[in-house]
Formats: structure tokens, C-alpha cells, sequence
């Protein structure tokens, strides 16, 4: 006969499978449920922009992929579309990268390398009955419903184009972002310091994603190559080219008794400041934090304790998600006064000193974490 669980957690990807080994350092009892394999069967070509605080979480959990997966971004380079232009640098914050971008699928390797050692958890095909279930199913979630939450979407009229590609030129580990036209392109730099391939992420408008999605490869290179000025020379596609819908999403609650929501089905942002994946992680580490420090009396599923966490988590999550929708819809605008307007707003940025200094350190992850408090 099976263990009982304390802590049943419903999706086994990245945030579960990290979950699931916070908490199994506490000695919980920890069922992970593992969905049925895709019916794609596509390599996962995204790859994630890293802060350092999720970083120090994966190296303390023994799950950071190998140098050639996670590659350093030791300057950002992002550009408007009349002459706007702000530029950070790990030197001037005085870090060794001001990001790590990281492939998938060695990410979500290490993590199951992982808890495959941890006698903690049970990897399961279907839910357990534990004291705390923990939604962790993405977006899409079919738990969530069950639990009469509602989950608030605004959609964006874009669709997000991922894919791999070479480049003629080394990236020198510097990450590029271009606003044009109310689209947003973003080449991240992928095989370590000296590589020369790169991950696309480019939110284009409705129409537009499905005439580059139509392209054959040579003329969506072309097509990318003009889009990014041929900042790094001739470009070849090494996968094939994926696009999914944008949306920025919360539930309208985190919570209840018994059952608790992290990571993509509770929350999404756009993808244009690259925070998606920390917010969840950080999801992650605040559960298992207010799981660790509750009172000996309370129940791991009592919604006082849970409401601590959701109290904790959900003012950094709304902070990132009204940015990025105030960013998307500012260069949405692609008529005067918005461009003269937004691309005089980066030069003045560019130049803040105090101020960029305090934003590019939010988005490292050297914010300090809210206290959790007790009611």
C-alpha cells in the first residue's frame, strides 16, 4: 500500500518538479503528477531568461543545466524604433551576468534527474489525496476549474514565434531586443559565451505571425535578418518554428482550503521582459517558505497559511504584469506622438544612472523578498 502524501502537486513541470524538491527537503511526503507525454513530439525549442535568484534556487536544489545550456548575458542591448535605445551591463552592476538564458529540455532533465534521487517524492499517473494539492498544470489548467477559480485573461492581438537559429557572427553573450511597429524581437544568446546561435522569441501581430510562419526558411531568414538590422550577420534556422498566443492572465484567487495555485495557472505575463518562468520559480521557493515556517498546529492545507503565501507572491506578479502590458501597449502605438514619445523616454532612461541601476536590479532578482507575515 502507497504512503500517504502531505503535498500532492498536479503538473510536473518546471515549477512542480522544483516544488516538489523544496518541499521534499522538509521530509514532506510529495506525490508529483505527471501529465501524458505531448502528442507533438517536437523538441522544445523555447529557451528562458534566468534571473539570478532563480539560478541560486536551481544550484541549491543540484538541477542548473550544464554551461553550454545556460549561457551568461553580460550586456543587453535593446533598441525603439526611431533612435531610442537603452543599454545594460553586468560590469556596471558589478555581477557576472545580468541573466542566464536557458534552454528547456536540459532544464527539465536536471530537475527530473533530480527527483528521480529524492525518496521523497513518488512520481504518479493520476492524483492522490494529500493535505495540500498544489495546481501547478500551466495555463491551461483543468484543476483549476474544478476549483471554481476564475481565470482572468486579456488576450493581445499577437502571437510569440520561437525558434533556433546560427548566426555568421559570435552573439558575445549579449542579449538584443527591438521594438518596431508594435512587434518586439528578441535574439537570446544560446552554446555559452563564445556561441554563435541564438533563440527568436518574436511577438508579432495576428496576421503577421501567420505570413512568417508561412515563409520557407530562407525567407524567413531574410525576413528576421532585415527585421534585426543584420546585427548578427547571415542566419540559418536549426529547428523548426513554433508560435503560441499572448496573454496577460490572473486567477482571482490563489487559494483555498486544501488547494493552493503556482506558477502559470495562477498567473502569465508577456513575454517581453523575460519574467514569466522567474515569477513561477519564485512561486516556488515563497510555497515552501511559508510551508517550512507555519505554526506547529496548523494543517499544511489551512487557507490562513495559503493566504500568506498569495498575500507574498501577489504583489510582485501584478507590479511585473501592468509593466509589461504598459510596455506592450506603449509601442503598440505605432503613430505620433507615441514614437517620439516612448523612444525619448529610453534615451532618458539610458541616462538615469540611479534609477536604470534600480530597475536592472529588480529584474536580476536582488529584490528582497516580502515577508510573508502571520495572521
Amino acid at each position: 500500500m502507497s504512503a500517504p502524501l502531505d503535498v500532492c502537486i498536479r503538473g510536473a513541470g518546471i515549477v512542480g518538479r522544483t516544488l516538489a524538491l523544496l518541499l521534499a527537503r522538509d521530509r514532506l511526503r510529495v506525490g508529483l503528477v505527471e501529465g501524458p507525454p505531448p502528442a507533438d513530439a517536437r523538441a522544445d525549442v523555447r529557451a528562458y531568461a534566468l534571473n539570478a535568484a532563480s539560478r541560486d534556487l536551481l544550484l541549491r536544489l543540484r538541477a542548473w543545466p550544464e554551461e553550454q545550456h545556460a549561457t551568461p548575458v553580460q550586456a543587453m542591448d535593446v533598441r525603439g524604433d526611431e533612435g531610442g535605445r537603452v543599454r545594460f551591463g553586468a560590469v556596471d552592476e558589478r555581477a557576472p551576468a545580468l541573466a542566464w538564458i536557458v534552454e528547456v529540455e536540459p532544464l527539465l532533465a536536471r530537475l527530473a534527474e533530480a527527483v528521480r534521487f529524492q525518496p521523497q517524492v513518488e512520481l504518479l499517473s493520476a492524483p492522490r489525496a494529500a493535505a495540500l494539492t498544489v495546481v501547478c498544470e500551466g495555463r491551461r489548467s483543468a484543476t483549476r476549474d474544478e476549483f471554481g477559480v476564475q481565470f482572468q485573461v486579456t488576450s493581445y492581438p499577437q502571437r510569440a514565434i520561437a525558434a533556433r537559429l546560427d548566426c555568421e557572427k559570435p552573439h558575445g553573450g549579449v542579449a538584443y531586443q527591438w521594438f518596431d511597429d508594435g512587434h518586439v524581437l528578441a535574439l537570446l544568446p544560446l552554446g555559452g559565451p563564445a556561441g554563435n546561435s541564438v533563440a527568436l522569441v518574436w511577438s508579432v501581430q495576428e496576421a503577421r505571425a501567420d505570413e512568417l510562419l508561412a515563409l520557407g526558411p530562407p525567407e524567413f531568414q531574410a525576413r528576421l535578418q532585415s527585421a534585426c538590422h543584420d546585427q548578427l550577420g547571415r542566419m540559418t534556422l536549426t529547428t523548426d518554428r513554433v508560435g503560441w498566443p499572448l496573454q496577460r492572465a490572473q486567477a482571482d484567487r490563489w487559494c483555498g482550503a486544501g488547494w493552493v495555485l503556482a506558477g502559470d495557472a495562477a498567473h502569465n505575463v508577456h513575454p517581453l521582459a523575460g519574467q514569466g518562468l522567474n515569477l513561477g520559480l519564485a512561486d516556488a521557493e515563497m510555497l515552501a517558505q511559508v510551508l517550512h515556517e507555519r505554526e506547529y498546529w496548523r494543517s499544511l492545507g489551512d487557507e490562513k497559511l495559503l493566504r500568506r503565501y498569495e498575500r507574498a507572491r501577489k504583489a510582485d506578479v501584478l507590479a511585473i504584469g501592468w509593466t509589461t502590458d504598459g510596455l506592450q501597449q506603449l509601442f503598440a502605438q505605432p503613430a505620433e506622438p507615441w514614437s517620439a514619445l516612448r523612444n525619448w523616454g529610453m534615451r532618458g532612461f539610458d541616462r538615469s544612472g540611479p534609477l536604470k541601476h534600480w530597475v536592472v536590479r529588480q529584474a536580476m532578482g536582488q529584490a528582497r523578498q516580502p515577508r510573508t507575515g502571520r495572521t
